[in-house]
């Protein structure tokens, strides 16, 4: 996917290089909504209204509203921890109010790693929207933080010279328990580089650190946004669900 950008991609895909790198700062302050719709035929088109924070940025470019961001969506089988369902997002600046509810679907529907998500696997969902702030270029591959930063690094190929980056969002490396080291390593691996990783050559890496707000929503926590704001259950193919 090197080359020019494309408008999606998944939180574990190669990834275009970035000319320009936005930096803007987000406080999440109003609720704001998005609808996802179900149709009759049941081939997921699917449904969440996913209440996140209305965005506020404090930036150069807040007045129009854009920012990068991913949207995962996660699922909790048999009270597990939350397995990841589908992730897309942009690594460009693109508008807030406008764009996530493409974000949103997409993610549910064509993350090419899964299955579009089905009507009947609502209640186990969680969904989190990931904005991505503050991006600064690292002095070396160790110059950043597990935990605090995300990471996009771009690098030649000694092999066949091709042009190679991917990124992983900021909690990835905390989440797999990896060094900054062994997260380097496996950036470089889902970047499609199969060959002996030498020190020379994570030198050679250009690393773009960056740092992300994230608003997590469960389903049942939509259930009860949905009760108070509208005074009823959400339907599923036309069935009301209720928390218990």
């Amino acid at each position: 996917m090197v080359g020019s950008p494309s408008p999606f991609m998944n939180c574990s895909s190669h990834i275009p290089v970035l000319e320009h790198s936005p930096d803007t700062h987000l406080v999440l302050d109003r609720g704001e909504k998005i609808e996802l719709l179900v149709d009759k035929t049941e081939n997921l088109q699917f449904q969440a209204d996913h209440c996140f924070q209305r965005a506020k940025i404090n930036s150069k470019r807040s007045r129009s509203g854009f920012s990068p961001w991913f949207v995962t969506w996660k699922k909790v089988v048999n009270g597990g921890e939350p397995r990841l369902r589908g992730c897309v997002g942009t690594l460009e600046a693109r508008s807030i109010i406008t764009g996530f509810q493409n974000y949103a679907l997409t993610s549910a529907l064509r993350d090419r790693r899964f299955p579009p998500i089905q009507a009947k696997e609502l209640p186990a969902l969680e969904c989190t929207v990931s904005i991505l702030t503050d991006y600064e270029t690292a002095s070396h591959y160790l110059d950043w933080e597990v935990g605090k930063h995300g990471l996009i690094i771009e690098f030649t190929d000694p092999n066949n010279n091709a042009r190679r980056s991917a990124t992983y969002l900021p909690e990835v490396a905390a989440h797999e328990g990896w060094t900054r080291e062994e997260a380097i390593d496996s950036l470089m691996r889902k970047a499609g580089y199969s060959c002996h990783i030498t020190e020379s050559l994570r030198k050679s890496i250009r690393v773009t650190r960056y740092q992300s707000t994230l608003f997590t929503l469960t389903y049942s926590d939509y259930v009860s946004y949905v009760r108070e704001t509208r005074g009823a259950a959400p339907t599923i193919n036309g069935v009301k669900h209720v928390n218990h």
